[in-house]
């Protein structure tokens, strides 16, 4: 070593590392394969257990998070199955449970009670201990024989990291502040998880650590929050910001597609349309937690339309920001379509109508015209966001072609089939009226005149009395009969 020197002093070995650290000894193969199976059942639980809350966490930002997490969790998951095909294992085995204990970890936080002890269980317990097994790996691996594991580790270990810090701001948001606000040394949400929490560490030692390769403890430990097998709840919640969920008193598309309206105002139609769009993951999410046993190029794939989704209503979002407009108040961000096709259609059937819309978005009439409202509306950002929205349309419109067009002999069939189920979906727009739980209050002209103060200009008297509703005009400018 002390003689070795490379030409004219140039990095060794492609600079994965020095020439001292490719000579240490590090994991066999068979090691190596072992850890990557359990990181993969790390990141497949996460991944389940991120989509399955979705629908049914009440807060917006954490419902955003959760969309991205999986989204990430999904490919890393993805990454490290094509990591164990290469390594001599057919067949793989991945969908084995390494271990009960580490099973029991994940489906105790699977069925957390509430948002606080589902943060304190995903973002103090779990991804620190999967951190910790890949910083391990990168440790007792040998860095040039096992570069493309540890490749994989450190693109992870960003990845990770990003949800570490998102999780340490959600849980001083929603705990910690909670004790400084009561003067007390221990948030209640800390005490009443105290056996929990530490039930989870006991887990992680009989399961002998995440990766494997502690001494385990031999303790059996019984089932708290999973004593009950865990029930997916599909019916969507929303916090207080959204207090008139059923409202369907402005039909965005009838005033978006009307020629006699002028661009500057469609964008806030638009922006409406995006924010509005957090209903997507509320529905895709019971579409992936509902449908075992596809291959996992299919969750992956979906679990990327679901954080597209959620991208867009945060687009809606920065819109109305941008603008000075306080969304929740101005804008009644209902919850109608994730509530009617969660609770009324199965999860082919959902999927069906989803893969209909993404059709139907492709012609000139769809994304391309509101790319086109946007630039004419001389907004960068509305123009920004439909770009974007655009190309995204574009590729869930291949993701329904890759994994629902295959069920069905043409498209024209499966078009058909969606429009169907849409169809057969009742949303009660005359009941939910009746029984109080909206009046489908025109929230339209309140919001147009808070931007014509932004943009310093009088409202257009035609524009600030658009009414129209989804009583009898879908969103597809289909007409319905009845209140459906």
């Amino acid at each position: 070593m002390s003689i070795y020197k490379t030409y004219k002093n140039l990095p060794s070995l492609a600079g994965v590392c020095s020439m001292e650290d490719a000579m240490k000894p590090g994991l066999s193969v068979e090691e190596c394969v072992r850890r990557l199976k359990r990181y993969h059942y790390a990141f497949k639980r996460l991944h389940q257990i991120f989509t399955a809350r979705i629908t049914a966490e009440p807060i917006y930002e954490l419902k955003m998070g959760f969309s991205l997490h999986a989204h990430l969790c999904a490919e890393h998951t993805a990454a490290l199955r094509t990591r164990v095909g290469e390594m001599r294992e057919p067949p793989l085995g991945l969908e084995a449970i390494p271990d009960a204990n580490l099973q029991l970890f994940f489906d105790e936080i699977l069925a957390a009670p509430a948002t606080e002890e589902l943060l304190l269980g995903l973002y103090e317990k779990t991804i620190p201990a999967l951190k910790a097994a890949l910083e391990q790996h990168l440790q007792d691996t040998n860095r040039l024989t096992d570069q493309p594991t540890v490749r994989l580790c450190r693109f992870a270990l960003l990845e990770l990291q990003d949800l570490l810090d998102f999780g340490k701001q959600s849980i001083t948001a929603l705990v910690e502040t909670e004790t400084r606000r009561q003067g007390c040394q221990r948030s209640q949400a800390r005490e009443r998880s105290t056996d929990w929490l530490s039930m989870l560490d006991r887990c992680l030692v009989a399961a002998r650590g995440l990766d494997g390769t502690k001494a385990p403890s031999g303790e059996t430990i019984q089932p708290l929050y999973s004593a009950r097998p865990y029930e997916y709840d599909r019916v969507p919640k929303r916090d207080e910001r959204f207090p008139d969920p059923y409202n369907m008193g402005v039909n965005a598309e009838v005033f978006l597609y009307d020629k006699n309206f002028p661009p500057e105002p469609k964008t806030l139609m638009m922006f409406y349309k995006r924010l509005r769009e957090v209903d997507v993951p509320e529905m895709m999410a019971s579409i992936i937690t509902e449908t075992t046993d596809k291959p996992w190029g299919y969750y992956r794939d979906m679990t990327r339309q679901l954080w597209d989704e959620a991208r867009h209503a945060m687009m809606g979002e920065v819109g109305f920001a941008n603008l000075g407009i306080d969304w929740p108040n101005k804008v009644m961000i209902n919850y109608t379509w994730s509530l009617a096709l969660n609770t009324q259609l199965k999860p082919i059937e959902r999927h069906a109508v989803l893969y209909f819309i993404e059709q139907g978005l492709m012609p000139k009439t769809g994304k391309r015209f509101e790319w086109e409202v946007g630039r004419a509306s001389k907004n960068p950002l509305s123009a920004l966001f439909q770009d974007y929205d655009w190309a995204d349309e574009v590729l869930h419109a291949r993701i329904g072609r890759d994994w629902y067009l295959k069920n069905f002999d043409n498209a024209q069939a499966a078009v058909r089939y969606g429009d169907e189920c849409w169809s057969r979906v009742l949303m009660n727009w005359e009941n939910w009226r009746q029984q109080g739980l909206t009046q489908h209050r025109n929230w339209w002209p309140e919001l147009y005149q808070a931007a014509c103060r932004h943009w310093g200009i009088e409202p257009d008297p035609a524009v600030a009395a658009y009414s129209t509703t989804y009583q009898t005009v879908r969103a597809d400018l289909k007409e319905l009969t009845g209140s459906a």
